[in-house]
């Protein structure tokens, strides 16, 4: 006889939010120095792009706060009103990034077209340095981040990661418009602006490249194809099973529920029915730590099931 498990396994180790929550700090302190370096720099030397790239990263600060107020939720234990845990404040985090994102997109193209119309000075000399500076912070930080990312599986933490990389590219997209308009003189002072607007665009392609796999969470959307291979073979290879019905699995902000119809020799006793189902669920969640519960339903194998797809 199989020993029976509790209903749900309880993580031993230090939850994988407290990572991000920590490169989250890091995010924010770097984002609010940019702010005030590029929006003086873009001021002073007569460059929207460098403000644009400055509106980028007060945008960042404000989704590292959303950020960081996510993944604090996420990392909650599951209570009495939330008996799955609080993980979908991950992936909303991430949602609320992505249309950060692309507001700033936004605000940074009616700018431009705004300064593009109207007659303005060539940016300052100085500006190119302070570019190439900010470049080469944003790829580090960006690196950094999607490191963290991907060690915690955090969709927000991702995200935040990709809003780094935005800003390194627009901060790329103001060097070559600055550069053009200080080479060319009088009459390229549009070049920095629509470097702004090329900014712009690519900030959208990155909003979009955050939204999706938030929204996807969001609507549990089955992760990738390998975890749930994973889940079949090991439950099929648990003495007593004759095959699977069903095999759902789906994220939780940062774990994975598994859903499973296990089918089983119909004149068994229900007794040991239940031990099988608890043998399987013991396979599954000691070779994932990431899953964090399997809800099992037993059916007899001469049953008549619905299509599983």
């Amino acid at each position: 006889m199989f020993k029976p498990l509790t209903l749900a396994k309880q993580p031993t180790l230090p939850h994988p939010a407290y990572k991000g929550l920590k490169s989250t700090l890091v995010s924010i302190l770097v984002s609010m120095g940019l702010v005030i370096i590029k929006g003086t720099a873009g001021i002073l030397g007569n460059s929207y792009a460098l403000i644009a790239d400055a509106i980028e990263s007060a945008s960042d600060v404000f989704s590292s706060l959303i950020l960081f107020a996510g993944l604090r939720i996420a990392a909650k234990a599951p209570d009495k009103d939330h008996p799955y845990g609080h993980g979908k404040a991950e992936p909303l985090a991430a949602t609320i990034i992505a249309l950060t994102m692309a507001a700033a997109a936004v605000l940074i193209v009616v700018e431009s077209f705004s300064n593009i119309l109207t007659p303005h000075e060539v940016p300052k000399t100085f500006t190119l340095w302070v570019l190439g500076i900010v470049i080469l912070v944003k790829e580090v930080l960006f690196r950094f981040i999607i490191k963290v990312g991907e060690e915690a599986d955090s969709t927000a933490v991702k995200a935040d990661a990709w809003h780094h990389r935005s800003d390194a590219i627009t901060s790329a997209a103001a060097f070559i418009g600055i550069a053009v308009a200080i080479i060319g003189g009088k009459g390229y002072e549009v070049a920095d602006d629509y470097a702004a607007l090329i900014a712009a665009g690519i900030i959208f392609i990155n909003a979009y490249r955050v939204f999706r796999p938030a929204l996807n969470e969001v609507m549990d959307a089955a992760p990738s194809a390998d975890i749930i291979q994973e889940v079949k073979l090991l439950a099929n290879n648990v003495p007593g099973v004759k095959g699977l019905e069903k095999c759902f699995v789906r994220k939780m902000g940062f774990e994975l529920f598994v859903d499973l119809h296990v089918l089983v020799d119909g004149d068994l006793s229900v007794r040991e029915g239940h031990d099988i189902a608890h043998a399987v669920k013991a396979v599954i969640l000691d070779a994932n730590p990431r899953i964090y519960d399997v809800l099992i339903h037993v059916e007899p194998v001469d049953a008549i099931h619905e299509p599983y797809f």
